[in-house]
């Protein structure tokens, strides 16, 4: 893995208009790093790249979930909560969970309903309508909750802002909150709120998603049914077994790979590598993966697949199918979702189509925060445009449903801009209905006719955090086809699990573009190949081509020397010691 980049540690802008930057290490370094921590001195080198020391390498590599996972007492209200649900499958009330219609509340869900059940437990368990309903816990769910028989309702990844639903059901049942989400003035009146990121709360895992917490605090359930008996005649149920579904919400819900998170997904990986559970293999077999799963089959095969009930129909398909224990229904369940995947990739296009021309306006008007909406706009897509517009545009986006004059959007940031925040603050200041989230994705509720008040506040909060404009795409060394080999993709492999905060590394790979051309059905997906001085050639791909200028430039290069700024993987489809760089970024050398 050479170092030797003869432009020097600033390339100029691409093609996309990004600048490179190199943050390989010094090669003395490495070689002392890779000799203190055992290491091949081409991990060295990436692991200095991170800020790794040489004493920490060997966990890093290698995440253990008994040195990272802490004292569940740490979250503030986890005994609390931990003793009213142990006395409620101790008395043998019924328990009813209730969650979001997303990835991280579907398996925080399905997690949870798994262990009570496996505790002997009576769990009902509810969904909201993403239009029906809209986002969180209602009075009326409580309420019908509370009226099936629950006398006890536990919220995961919702409720720290549920304060009127659970009021409702106050004298009949009591509510426990498990959530991750931002959290904006007073608690809501829950018998314990299980939030990492509340004000109060020291133990440092503000960046767990809420399968996390949800695990975290089964923990301390575990613990509280020992320390009252409950496993003196009977064996315990095995949490590890449940990291599975951790894992996929740790991925799919974007939060910081690092610490914990990492353990949670290595172990999770694992756990789906040995026996799979029906509801993930059913769904990887129809998304057609033909290997391993791993965080990018999570977030960029299953992990849509189970989005779309939620966004196009009804979310409780999800905990349904994550819940399956039969192949059969696992399978029927499975073929649903990817239809709904299917129908919603149709519409995202149509909807993204409208708000790229309207969000071009406010780009060259200069605006910091995009904000678009629409009555034509279906409101399950509005969050996975928002996305787009935020990777095509580099700037915070919102994008708003329009029905009856109400507004329902979903929002996009970039690091710079904690956009959970920014919506609690445009709440207070009666500009939106509602809204909340995290730092890099919110959802709000407005007036429509109040959409130009709140997209001028979000745009003074946001100005001057995050210049507008590409951000570097940071580089950790050069390849050429010849030293593009299945060795080196093993070796970056084991840097994993990727994510935020731990991300996959790229390399600029040179060479003479011999091959390039559109593939796949609806040749949304660029295949490339990329020749070197001897003769050796290098495959690479670039997915989501559909749209993007930079996959018109690299139609229009063929034959020319390019530099591709990509990741290298294995070759999944062609196998062997196959590999395939996965295009971010291209130059004309």
């Amino acid at each position: 893995m050479p170092d030797d980049i003869s432009l020097g540690p600033s390339f100029p802008p691409s093609l996309s208009g990004r600048a490179w930057i190199l943050r390989a290490a010094d090669p003395m370094e490495a070689a002392r790093f890779a000799q203190a921590a055992r290491v091949p001195e081409p991990i060295a080198r990436l692991l200095l790249a991170r800020g790794i020391a040489a004493d920490a390498a060997e966990g890093y590599l290698a995440p253990r979930l008994r040195d990272l996972l802490p004292d569940p007492s740490s979250l503030a209200d986890a005994d609390a909560a931990a003793e009213r649900i142990a006395d409620a499958v101790v008395r043998g009330e019924t328990i009813a969970v209730f969650g979001d219609y997303d990835v991280d509340g579907t398996a925080s869900t399905a997690l949870l309903v798994r262990l009570l059940r496996a505790l002997g437990a009576t769990v009902l368990h509810a969904v909201p309508d993403r239009v029906r309903d809209g986002y969180g816990p209602n009075v009326a769910a409580f309420r019908a909750l509370a009226e099936a028989g629950a006398r006890l309702i536990v919220c995961v990844d919702c409720g720290t802002a549920a304060h009127e639903p659970i009021a409702s059901v106050a004298g009949l049942a009591d509510v426990v909150v498990l959530d991750h989400h931002a959290v904006a003035g007073e608690l809501p009146p829950a018998r314990a709120v299980v939030n990492p990121n509340r004000p109060d709360d020291t133990s440092g895992l503000g960046h767990l998603c809420a399968a996390g917490v949800v695990f975290v605090a089964a923990v301390a359930l575990m613990r509280r049914l020992r320390a009252i008996g409950r496993f003196d005649r009977t064996g315990a149920p095995e949490l590890l077994d449940l990291l599975d579904l951790v894992a996929l919400a740790t991925v799919c819900d974007v939060v910081p790979m690092l610490g914990l998170n990492r353990a949670f997904v290595d172990r999770g990986l694992a756990r789906i590598s040995a026996s799979p559970r029906p509801g993930l293999a059913a769904l990887s077999s129809i998304a057609g993966l033909k290997r391993a799963i791993d965080t990018q089959a999570l977030g960029f095969a299953l992990g849509p697949r189970l989005n779309a009930a939620g966004r196009l129909a009804d979310a409780d398909l999800g905990v349904r199918l994550l819940l399956a224990d039969d192949q059969p229904t696992a399978e029927a369940l499975a073929s649903r979702l990817d239809a709904l995947n299917r129908e919603r990739q149709g519409i995202e296009r149509a909807v993204l189509a409208d708000a790229i021309e309207e969000a071009e306006r406010q780009v060259a008007a200069d605006m910091p925060v995009l904000l678009v909406a629409s009555d034509a706009w279906h409101e399950g897509v509005v969050g996975i445009v928002a996305g787009r517009l935020k990777e095509r545009f580099h700037r915070p986006s919102f994008v708003f449903s329009v029905t009856a004059g109400i507004a329902k959007g979903s929002g996009r940031s970039v690091p710079a801009v904690h956009l959970g925040s920014a919506v609690q603050r445009a709440v207070a200041a009666g500009l939106a209905r509602k809204g909340g989230g995290h730092a890099l994705a919110a959802g709000v509720t407005a007036e429509a006719g109040a959409l130009p008040a709140l997209h001028a506040a979000l745009c003074e909060a946001a100005l001057g955090l995050a210049p507008p404009g590409p951000p570097p795409l940071e580089l950790a060394g050069a390849l050429s086809p010849e030293g593009a080999d299945a060795a080196l993709a093993e070796m970056i492999a084991r840097l994993g699990p990727f994510g935020v905060g731990n991300e996959e590394p790229v390399f600029a790979a040179s060479g003479g573009l011999a091959h390039v051309a559109r593939m796949g059905r609806d040749g949304a997906t660029l295949g490339l190949t990329l020749a070197g001085e001897t003769g050796a050639r290098l495959r690479a791909v670039m997915f989501r081509a559909d749209d993007s200028p930079l996959a018109e430039a690299l139609l229009s290069a063929r034959g020319r020397s390019v530099r591709l700024a990509g990741r290298l993987r294995r070759d999944d489809f062609r196998g062997g010691d196959a590999v395939c760089l996965h295009v971010a970024d291209a130059a004309l050398a």
